[in-house]
């Protein structure tokens, strides 16, 4: 099932990418609430963590929320979010150690990202959109200073993803297309996540059963 899993994902992204690439709303409408549930479907059969599964669906809910341009919906979106941030920060605690450059890189990003948007945003999202920042900001430093590269580069791509959304939302100029950009580095970033998270608990089980093997064949 893995595989089937995994092949409809990658369908459901190139048809939800190839959809907005082409302004085919209803396209971006079926294809995007399909993404999280098969990535998460995919997670779970291969053993992740249900932590990372719960981050995912997470992820679906926020994803169908802002399928809406409805302010509540923006707002119970980036709560669902939110609540998927927060699974990430506890499946990447307790393991890897601080990197003071990469926390000064992001906290810079932080700072910088948030007084600029500042007083474009509307007044009642101010709040909450630099409180979801410093949480996103948060979950992209641990993943990549404690489950490595790929998970650290699915970290970023997902705070560049949500940047994209901010800017929107506070009436910056965006490039042509900003929902095929805003999605496509999204789902990168899921996938990446998805991916550095299964290596790197993978590699933590195969020294034990190497060692177990060793063991077993020592007379």
């Amino acid at each position: 099932m893995r595989p089937v899993l995994l092949a409809a994902f990658a369908l459901a992204a190139l048809v939800d990418l190839g959809s907005l690439a082409a302004g085919f709303d209803p396209g971006h409408l079926v294809a995007k609430p399909l993404l999280m549930p098969l990535l998460a479907g995919y997670a779970a059969l291969s053993r992740a963590p249900r932590l990372l599964v719960a981050a995912l669906l997470f992820g679906w809910g926020g994803d169908v929320l802002l399928l809406s341009d409805a302010e509540p919906a923006f707002l119970a979106g980036m709560g669902s979010f939110a609540a998927g941030h927060v699974c990430y920060l506890l499946l990447f605690q307790g393991r890897g150690g601080h990197q003071p450059f990469l926390l000064a890189g992001y906290s810079v990003a932080l700072t910088t990202t948030v007084a600029t948007l500042w007083p474009a945003l509307p007044a009642d999202l101010r709040v909450p959109v630099a409180g979801y920042s410093l949480l996103l900001t948060a979950m992209a430093y641990r993943a990549g200073s404690r489950f490595g590269l790929v998970t650290g580069l699915g970290g970023a791509l997902f705070m560049l993803s949500d940047t994209l959304i901010a800017t929107g939302v506070a009436d910056w100029s965006q490039p042509p297309r900003p929902d095929l950009w805003i999605m496509l580095t999204y789902i990168a970033a899921q996938v990446l996540l998805v991916t550095g998270t299964l290596r790197a608990f993978e590699a933590r089980a195969y020294p034990a059963a190497t060692y177990g093997e060793v063991r077993s064949a020592t007379p």
